[in-house]
């Protein structure tokens, strides 16, 4: 099975790096997170 999309909940410390990991590899990936200032830091 191939991965298509990534999907992250949670935007903290893990959540963060492996949406950044995921996003350079090439992935399409939305990230979840409840705690705007988390989300506004990028």
């Amino acid at each position: 099975m191939a991965i298509k999309n990534v999907g992250v909940i949670g935007c903290g410390l893990m959540g963060s790096g492996i949406a950044q990991v995921s996003a350079q590899a090439g992935f399409p990936t939305t990230v979840v997170e409840a705690n705007q200032e988390l989300l506004d830091k990028g």
